[in-house]
C-alpha cells in the first residue's frame, strides 16, 4: 500500500489510524463492559479480556457494521492491534477497486480537555453497552439511554472516584441526562473548599445502630443509621469483600432493632397461618400470612401433594442433566402441553425458573443492534435480561402510554428488532400494565410484545390464565411469559407463543439449554395444580371477594393503596425509617407481611406489601385490617384515632 493510498483512505472514510483503533475500543468496551484503560493494543480477546467465541462474532459483526466492510475479515485476529491493523487494511482495499462505502458516520471528536466530561462519558461506557458516539449528552438516561437508577449510582461512583470526589455522593446525584449529570459534578467540584470539602472529610459517617436496652427490645433513644442498602452497592476497596464486612455491620444494627426480619423460616405450611421461627429471639410463634404468593391456595392440597410423591418415588429425586442431555422426562413434555393449552396458545417451553425465563428469552431474542423497550417499575429478572442480551434498552415512564410512543417514535428503525416487555401484574405496586395500548403501539412501530404474567396467572382472567385474557387479547401478544412458584404451586418458569419461536428458544436460550430441569415430581405437582385451577373455578371468585373486601378496608382506614387491581395490594409509607418501623410493629401484633425498601422499590418509595389469597378467612382480612390500622396509629403512618 501507498502513502497516496493511505491518504485516500482517510479522506474517503474519515478514519485516521488512530481513529480507527478508537472506535473499535468503543466497540469491545460496550460488549463487554471493560474500561478503555484496559484496552491495550496487544490485550489478547480470549487470554487478557476473557472474551469467548460468542462475544468475539458479535464484535466482529458491529466492527463490519460500523465501518461499511462489505468483504469478511480474516481469521486469527486474536489482539486489538491486529483487528485494527485488518480494519485498515479492508478500507484500503476498498479505495483501490473503488467499492469504498460512504462513511458509517463522523469521526468521533477528539478526546474532550474537560475531565469531568471525560470522566461521565468513561464511566457510562463502562456501565452500559454504549460506544462514545452513541452517548448523547442531552439524552435522557431512562426514557433514551435505558440507564435507571441503579446503574446511575454505578457511574456516579466511578465518576466520583476519577476526580477525587466524596464516595457518598453516588446515592444524592439523580441528573435526568450525561449533560446535567456533568453540571451538577462540575458545580460540586468547583465547591470543593466548601460543601464538597466537609463531605470528603467523612461529615457523613452513619452511626451503627444495633443498641439494645438488654431486655430483648430495641432500644427507641439509640441514633439512626440513616444509610440505605443503596449505600452498599459500590464499596470500592481492594479487598472485595470489604463491602460484605461493612454491611454485616448495618445488617446487625437492623437485627437488633428488629426491622430487618427477612428469611424467617416456616415450621409449617404455608396457608391462611403459618408457625414462622423468629431467628432473633429464638422463639417460633404462629402469624396471620400475607406474604404468600399462594394466590388460589392449591400449594397444600392432598391431590398435588400426593401426585408429587407419586411421581417421585416412580422418576427419582431429580434429573442429573439439562433437558437436551438426559433431563427431559414425560412429565416435562405434559406439563408444557398443558401449560399451551391453559394459556391458549400453540406452544411452550419451560425453564428452571420464572427468573431464568425472562433471562434466557430476551438474552436469546434480543441482540446488540436491537432495542428492548421496558416499563420503569418491571420485574429486576427483565433488567438483568436486558443487561444479559446487550441490546440497546430505552425505559419509558411507568404505564405511560405516551411515553412509550415517544421512545418507539425515536427508535422506530425497520432494519433492526424491537422487544416491549412489561410485567401484567406489577410485583410492588399490584397495578396492571396498559396491555391494550402497548399491544396497538407495537404494531404500529413493529415491535414484539412479551408480559410477564408472575403475579398475573391465576389471578386476572375468568379463568385465571393472565392479562391477555383480562383485556380479551388472546393471542394478540407475541410471548405470555410466567413462573410457576405462585398460583401453580410448584417451580419453574415458562413461555408460550408461537412454534417456530419456542423451538428457537430451546436451542438458544442459555438458561434452558445448560441447565437442569425441574424434577419430576414438581412437574406431576404442577398438572395436578392446573387440574385443580380449571375444574374449580370458584378458587378464582373467592380470591376476588378477599381482594375487594380487604382492599375496601384499608381504602377506608386511610391507606394509600396506588392504583392495585390485583392480589397485592401496597400500603405506601414512602420513608424508609416509618416502613420498617410499621412492619415491626404489624409483626409484634402477630401479622406477617413484607417490609419492601431499596432495592425492591426506589429510596423514598418504601411500602409494606400485602398479599390476599383464596384461603384467608372472613375473620382473617378483618383482623389484618385492624391490626394494620394499629401499626399506623403507633408508628405515625396514620393520624391517632380522636
Amino acid at each position: 500500500m501507498t502513502d497516496a493510498d493511505t491518504a485516500t483512505t482517510a479522506a474517503v472514510n474519515g478514519h485516521e489510524g488512530a481513529a480507527v483503533r478508537r472506535e473499535i475500543v468503543d466497540i469491545i468496551a460496550s460488549r463487554t463492559l471493560y474500561d478503555e484503560s484496559y484496552l491495550l493494543p496487544e490485550s489478547h480477546f480470549e487470554a487478557d479480556l476473557g472474551i469467548d467465541s460468542v462475544i468475539h462474532e458479535s464484535i466482529l459483526a458491529l466492527v463490519k457494521e460500523r465501518f461499511a466492510l462489505a468483504a469478511p475479515l480474516p481469521d486469527g485476529l486474536y489482539t486489538i492491534r491486529e483487528l485494527t491493523a485488518a480494519v485498515e487494511e479492508a478500507l484500503a482495499a476498498a479505495v483501490r477497486a473503488g467499492t469504498a462505502a460512504p462513511s458509517p458516520g463522523p469521526a468521533p471528536a477528539p478526546a474532550p480537555e474537560d475531565p469531568v466530561l471525560e470522566a461521565v462519558l468513561r464511566a457510562a461506557m463502562h456501565h452500559t453497552q454504549y460506544r462514545r458516539d452513541q452517548l448523547l449528552l442531552d439524552a435522557d438516561f431512562e426514557g433514551e439511554l435505558g440507564i435507571d437508577s441503579v446503574v446511575l449510582v454505578s457511574i456516579v461512583a466511578d465518576c466520583a472516584r476519577d476526580l477525587g470526589l466524596p464516595d457518598d455522593l453516588a446515592g444524592t446525584l439523580t441528573a435526568p441526562s450525561p449533560r446535567d449529570l456533568i453540571v451538577e459534578l462540575r458545580a460540586y467540584r468547583e465547591s470543593e473548599g466548601g460543601d464538597g470539602a466537609r463531605a470528603a472529610t467523612g461529615a457523613r459517617t452513619p452511626t451503627a445502630t444495633g443498641a439494645s436496652t438488654g431486655t430483648g427490645t430495641p432500644d427507641l433513644t439509640a441514633p439512626w443509621d440513616s444509610r440505605s442498602m443503596k449505600d452498599f452497592v459500590e464499596g470500592r476497596d481492594g479487598d472485595l469483600f470489604a463491602k460484605t464486612r461493612s454491611f454485616r455491620s448495618h445488617l446487625r444494627g437492623r437485627e437488633a432493632e428488629r426491622l430487618y426480619w427477612y428469611g424467617m423460616p416456616l415450621h409449617s405450611r404455608c396457608g391462611n397461618r403459618a408457625l414462622i421461627l423468629d431467628e432473633l429471639t429464638g422463639q417460633k410463634r404462629e402469624f396471620l400470612m400475607f406474604a404468600s404468593n399462594n394466590y388460589l391456595g392449591v400449594a397444600n392440597h392432598p391431590k398435588v401433594i400426593e401426585a408429587v410423591c407419586e411421581a417421585t418415588r416412580s422418576f427419582g429425586a431429580t434429573h442429573t442433566g439439562s433437558r437436551f442431555i438426559g433431563g427431559t422426562n414425560m412429565l416435562h413434555k405434559e406439563l408444557e402441553r398443558r401449560l399451551a393449552a391453559f394459556k391458549g396458545r400453540p406452544a411452550c417451553i419451560v425453564y428452571p425458573g420464572g427468573y431464568a425465563a425472562n433471562l434466557g428469552t430476551i438474552s436469546a431474542l434480543v441482540k446488540s443492534y436491537d432495542t428492548l423497550i421496558v416499563d420503569k417499575l418491571n420485574h429486576m429478572s427483565i433488567v438483568d435480561g436486558a443487561r444479559l442480551s446487550g441490546a440497546v434498552r430505552k425505559i419509558y415512564q411507568h404505564n405511560d402510554m405516551a411515553d412509550l410512543e415517544r421512545i418507539l417514535k425515536r427508535c422506530d428503525d425497520r432494519t433492526a428488532g424491537k422487544l416491549i416487555v412489561a410485567d401484567g401484574v406489577f410485583s410492588m405496586h399490584g397495578d396492571i400494565c396498559d396491555l391494550p395500548e402497548i399491544v396497538r403501539l407495537g404494531k404500529e412501530y413493529g415491535a414484539r410484545v412479551m408480559v410477564d404474567d408472575a403475579h398475573a396467572t391465576g389471578v386476572l382472567g375468568a379463568r385465571g390464565t393472565g392479562t391477555a385474557e383480562h383485556f380479551g387479547l388472546k393471542g394478540e401478544v407475541d410471548l405470555e411469559l410466567g413462573t410457576m412458584s405462585k398460583s401453580l404451586a410448584g417451580m419453574g418458569g415458562f413461555v408460550v407463543g408461537d412454534e417456530d419461536v419456542v423451538e428457537y428458544l430451546r436451542f438458544y436460550a442459555n438458561s434452558y439449554v445448560f441447565a437442569a430441569g425441574i424434577p419430576a415430581g414438581v412437574a406431576a405437582g404442577l398438572i395436578a395444580s392446573l387440574d385443580l385451577i380449571e375444574s374449580e373455578p370458584e378458587r378464582i371468585t373467592r380470591l376476588w371477594s378477599n381482594i375487594r373486601f380487604l382492599h375496601g378496608l384499608l381504602v377506608d382506614a386511610g391507606f394509600d393503596l396506588e392504583h392495585s387491581e390485583s392480589a397485592i395490594l401496597p400500603l405506601v409509607i414512602g420513608d424508609e425509617r416509618r416502613a420498617l418501623e410499621m412492619g415491626r410493629a404489624v409483626r409484634a401484633r402477630g401479622l406477617f407481611c413484607q417490609t419492601v425498601v431499596f432495592p425492591g422499590v426506589p429510596l423514598g418509595d418504601a411500602r409494606l406489601r400485602v398479599s390476599v389469597t383464596c384461603e384467608h378467612t372472613r375473620e382473617d382480612l378483618e383482623s389484618a385490617a385492624g391490626i394494620f390500622v394499629d401499626a399506623a396509629r403507633e408508628t405515625g403512618v396514620l393520624p391517632k384515632a380522636g
